[in-house]
């Protein structure tokens, strides 16, 4: 067995050459470092890319946990074991979630500490193995395209569902749905598919996620689509940071043409971060004055953010003029063209939902089945036709 190169982290020198003293015993084992804060971590496992770090949690400045997130997302070949003197599961989780394989809980003694290192880092080597052996897979452009509103009720989950199995169906490609509203997702209930996992079971295995460990936590949906579930309780949501979503995104992106996301109604690092990495957002407005506002504010902040004007399109679900605005003053409210209508047709949605049926599947003659499959043409056309420019101007200018 090759040596398992390890750097200790913990803002106790006395803690840290007693570490070193127990794995000195050990040829297998060898301490290629240490840092006595979570700063100081990132940085030497970015330049030394050790095999293993042993992370204390409590530290001052960042803490283990948060170094730990990092240093899974920047150095995904290092595997990280916490180390803490507190052992209660609520530590557990959260080491877990983070990114760690392990939890060691001090004091331990030496056959302890070298079994864990050995064990994680043999399982992290059959992992690599396992993807070596896989083979070469295609290279995928992918797209990635946000459902997003600043005002809850707008219809963004019945939009984001249907207009996945319409790209899935009609541009006959790889299609992901990532439920990306943390706390009251429902696209899973939307499309009636069965949950074992959903995305805060996958962030526990974060310093593992690979797109072979992404397909055992997608649920496929007879349309083909796949689906990465909200989690199933509210309370689990804030386990999930802007660098998980940033990181599945990408992981997404090594397999699937399209990745929609639906997102919640607010602009949280996570949201934020789904925004930041999409092709196109599809923000979703009602014609009524409060949506109005909230949309009006929403746009300024991503104005403010510096969002290109052909990234986002304002989309009127809902649409109809009969309640006292005019589609040109809404247009002029927003400085913003709406880039497509969708009429109002509770009954064909509601019962759409009920059913766990996508209407753009099962009634296909109707207006509000018509327009997602005219904004599913639309938004195939421009991102292929995107994807068309950058070749162009890549070979242009090499």
């Amino acid at each position: 067995m090759e040596t398992v190169r390890i750097l200790i982290v913990d803002d106790s020198e006395e803690t840290r050459s007693n570490i070193r003293q127990l794995l000195s015993f050990d040829d297998r084992i060898e301490v290629m470092g240490e840092a006595e804060n979570g700063e100081e971590a990132i940085l030497l496992a970015r330049e030394a890319r050790p095999d293993v770090v042993l992370m204390d949690i409590n530290m001052p400045g960042l803490d283990g946990i948060r170094a730990t997130e990092e240093i899974t997302l920047e150095v995904p070949e290092t595997v990280v074991i916490i180390m803490s003197v507190q052992g209660e599961t609520e530590y557990v989780r959260k080491a877990m979630a983070a990114g760690a394989r392990d939890f060691l809980c001090k004091p331990f003694n030496p056959e302890e500490l070298v079994t864990t290192i050995l064990n994680v880092y043999a399982a992290e080597s059959k992992r690599r193995e396992k993807i070596s052996a896989s083979g070469y897979q295609e290279e995928v452009r992918s797209k990635v395209i946000t459902v997003f509103s600043t005002k809850g009720g707008v219809g963004k989950t019945t939009i984001a569902s249907n207009l996945a199995v319409s790209i899935a169906r009609t541009a006959k490609k790889r299609v992901a749905l990532v439920d990306l509203d943390l706390q009251f997702g429902d696209i899973a209930i939307m499309l009636n598919v069965s949950v074992k996992n959903t995305i805060s079971d996958l962030v526990k295995e974060f310093s593992q996620l690979d797109r072979n460990l992404m397909e055992e936590y997608l649920v496929t949906h007879f349309s083909g689509v796949k689906v990465l579930p909200a989690p199933v309780k509210p309370e689990y949501a804030e386990y999930i940071t802007a660098s998980h979503v940033e990181r599945i995104i990408n992981t997404l992106r090594e397999s699937y043409h399209y990745i929609i996301v639906d997102s919640s109604a607010n602009f949280h690092e996570s949201v934020l971060t789904s925004l930041d990495m999409s092709d196109k957002i599809l923000f979703i407005s009602t014609l009524d004055l409060p949506t109005i506002k909230n949309i009006k504010a929403g746009l300024d902040v991503m104005d403010t953010l510096r969002y290109s004007q052909d990234k986002i399109h304002v989309v009127l679900n809902k649409a109809s003029e009969q309640y006292g605005i005019k589609y040109k003053d809404f247009e002029g409210t927003l400085q913003k063209p709406i880039w497509s209508f969708i009429p109002e047709d509770s009954q064909t949605v509601v019962t759409s939902a009920n059913k766990g049926f996508p209407f753009v599947m099962t009634r296909t003659e109707t207006k509000v089945a018509k327009a997602i499959m005219d904004i599913c043409g639309k938004l195939i056309r421009e991102t292929e036709g995107d994807a068309q420019k950058k070749q162009y101007f890549r070979k242009l200018f090499g």
